[in-house]
């Protein structure tokens, strides 16, 4: 009998969404390690093959990738010169730099999809009063300004109200990236999975919605999306990923305008807006993304339901997540609770719930009071399902 090594996969960061591509790797047969920050990062916790290390140290990086067959990202703060060395030495590195770049730069991200001719939001580089003026003059005040590299869940976002508060914040970093504050309806997202044969699938477009910069929902699929506009969207998400030959899924996060849609961000990892994918696709995101670095063949990207929603626990006040826990698996044994091993504190995300079924309003429901409840948000422990307008009503008063 021959003996047939299945693969091993090395995951550089050791956070949530390492955890939650573990239990991927155990279904497909892959040997999977993490190279860990600190030794009780949320993987560390149900992987047990870790290693702790600063991947910011390249003998490091590579110490772990002469350990794997395949090195992949829990995100994407991996200094790129580190990952072309890796590359240039031999290494299977997936998405490789020259892709990972555009979304760990995102001033690079906006000159290629202006190359493109994907839509961008009006934007400039600014590295000068000079620039801060010219763009103020073109879009007007306020407008958003963003560090180029690094920022995440509204970190490294600013909403600028006058040319003194943007003069003030270059001085300190000394390169911003300017955009217009866009006018838009509504939030959209969507992932795709692609293989180095370059092999593709798309999820459904979702909904989401930000609390306080913080993803806090998302809804699949996106409520009253045209086709036409499901299908711009989704050739748009596929031109990204040939052009730059992303290898494993990308998120797409993007604005729904009057007139179309513009382009926020990208993620080549598996994503918040994708969790929903784990109990209401066919393929989780996690899998799917083992599949694209290993090469194998891709997973269907179908929805097993109607109606997919997730919505994030936020940390609130409280530390017990357990007790709350108990209580919502019992009180509703349909939904879905990921919960990632994480100290609490206030809007920290800490976990998720997944919802599905075939009533939009009442799958949105139950999600939301599952996730609010653990959080310690939501003190009912056996609502009244609201009626859709007053969850839209709630919603709206949140944002407020």
């Amino acid at each position: 009998m021959t003996d047939v090594t299945f693969p091993r996969i090395g995951v550089i960061g050791g956070g949530q969404l390492a955890r939650m591509l573990a239990p991927a790797a155990e279904a497909l047969g892959v040997r999977f390690s993490v190279l860990a920050e600190t030794a009780d990062a949320p993987a560390t916790q149900v992987i047990n093959e870790v290693t702790v290390g600063d991947y910011t140290d390249y003998p490091t990086l590579r110490a772990f990738a002469e350990t794997v067959d395949v090195v992949t990202f829990d995100h994407e703060h991996v200094p790129p010169e580190h990952l072309e060395a890796l590359v240039a030495a031999g290494h299977a590195v997936r998405p490789g730099p020259q892709a990972l770049i555009f979304a760990q730069d995102k001033i690079r991200m906006r000159t290629k999809m202006d190359e493109l001719g994907l839509p961008n939001p009006a934007w400039a580089d600014i590295t000068s009063e000079a620039d801060i003026a010219a763009f103020a003059d073109r879009v007007g005040y306020p407008f958003v300004l963003k560090t180029p590299r690094g920022g995440y869940d509204g970190k490294g976002v600013r909403v600028i109200e006058s040319f003194t508060e943007a003069s003030e914040w270059l001085a300190e970093v000394g390169q911003l990236l300017a955009e217009e504050k866009v006018d838009f309806a509504r939030e959209l997202a969507v992932m795709v999975g692609r293989s180095p044969m370059g092999q593709t699938a798309v999820w459904p477009v979702v909904e989401t919605w930000q609390q306080n910069g913080v993803c806090k929902e998302a809804l699949a699929p996106a409520p009253d999306l045209s086709a036409e506009k499901a299908r711009a969207i989704t050739e748009a998400i596929l031109t990204v990923a040939g052009t730059l030959e992303v290898t494993g899924v990308m998120a797409m996060e993007m604005f729904e305008t009057a007139d179309g849609f513009l382009i926020n961000e990208f993620a080549m990892r598996p994503h918040n807006t994708g969790h929903w994918t784990q109990d209401g696709s066919v393929t989780s995101q996690f899998e799917q993304h083992l599949r694209a670095v290993l090469d194998l063949p891709l997973g269907s990207p179908a929805a097993r339901e109607d109606v997919s929603a997730m919505v994030n626990i936020l940390g609130a006040e409280h530390e017990d997540l357990y007790q709350p826990y108990l209580h919502v698996m019992a009180h509703d044994p349909a939904v879905k609770v990921h919960l990632y091993g994480k100290s609490v504190r206030p809007g920290r995300k800490v976990g998720h719930v997944n919802a599905y079924g075939d009533d939009r309003e009442l799958v949105l429901a139950r999600a939301r009071h599952a996730a609010d409840f653990i959080a310690g948000v939501d003190v009912d422990p056996h609502p009244r399902m609201p009626t859709p307008e007053n969850l839209l009503a709630d919603r709206e008063s949140s944002t407020g």
